[in-house]
């Protein structure tokens, strides 16, 4: 029960690592709504959670590339909990795309959803933790904006601008007992595992020498239940109230940061 009494928003959680954060919050006791685009499984992800117990989970549509629509789901779920203590953001997509070739209308599409995403939840979580006197963001960032990523080159530069920005949040909120940090994952999650099946033995012999190969803990990527959630659960927590301003890489030592 480490997070008993914590009031959680959790967005990207119809699946993937958004589904383990919102598991992983409520068998610490939280009381957590899961926002995501794909209803259906959002709301069977955090009816399935609440069910398990022994906190509570619930379920909001939200588009994070806009603002009316973060502003308005975030202000529900603060009327449902009662306030906002924590906002965990796995919410992103990713597209291939090479630095060449790379269309506008994809380049746009990732910033607008990684990168104007994370500000605009992170903006309107910081109203609300404000007024509450503290609060912890959790954004996601990825090894993708750390090295060069041939094959997908607008997703490296969003997540590039998506640890920027959390170091740049995290400085500025501080006065607001607002901490904000980036978890950098390399997790195996049904879309990695659907890639992987589609992929030829070639490709994925390339996968394994560019990703898996330099993963120091067992060459595979983590299980997002057991090796991000109690992560996750760290940085929701009291725990973790003296950092801030980290990008914290949960990849079997794939990467490190400077």
């Amino acid at each position: 029960m480490e997070l008993q009494g914590k009031r959680i928003i959790v967005t990207g959680s119809a699946r993937g690592m958004g589904a383990a954060t919102v598991r992983a919050y409520v068998q610490a006791g939280a009381d957590v709504i899961g926002m995501d685009v794909n209803d259906e499984a959002g709301t069977a992800v955090s009816a399935e959670a609440n069910a398990a117990g022994p906190g509570t989970a619930s379920y909001l549509h939200v588009d994070i590339a806009d603002r009316d629509s973060v502003e308005a789901a975030f202000a529900q779920a603060v009327t449902q909990m009662g306030g906002l203590d924590v906002l965990a953001h796995p919410a992103a997509i990713q597209r291939s795309s090479d630095a060449g070739d790379v269309s506008v209308e994809d380049w746009d599409l990732m910033f607008a959803v990684n990168v104007r995403g994370t500000m605009l939840t992170n903006q309107v979580a910081h109203q609300h933790m404000k007024a509450a006197g503290a609060g912890s963001i959790i954004n996601f960032g990825s090894i993708s904006g750390q090295r060069p990523e041939p094959s997908a080159a607008a997703y490296s530069a969003a997540k590039g601008a998506v640890h920027s920005w959390t170091r740049t949040a995290a400085g500025t909120w501080g006065v607001d007992n607002i901490r904000v940090n980036a978890i950098l994952p390399a997790m195996a999650t049904p879309m990695y595992q659907e890639a992987r099946a589609r992929s030829t033995e070639e490709q994925n012999v390339a996968n394994y020498w560019r990703n898996l190969n330099s993963i120091a803990l067992g060459e595979e990527y983590g299980d997002p239940d057991r090796d991000l959630g109690p992560v996750m659960v760290f940085f929701a927590s009291d725990a973790s109230k003296f950092i801030t301003g980290q990008l914290i890489p949960v990849d079997g030592g794939q990467t490190s940061v400077r």
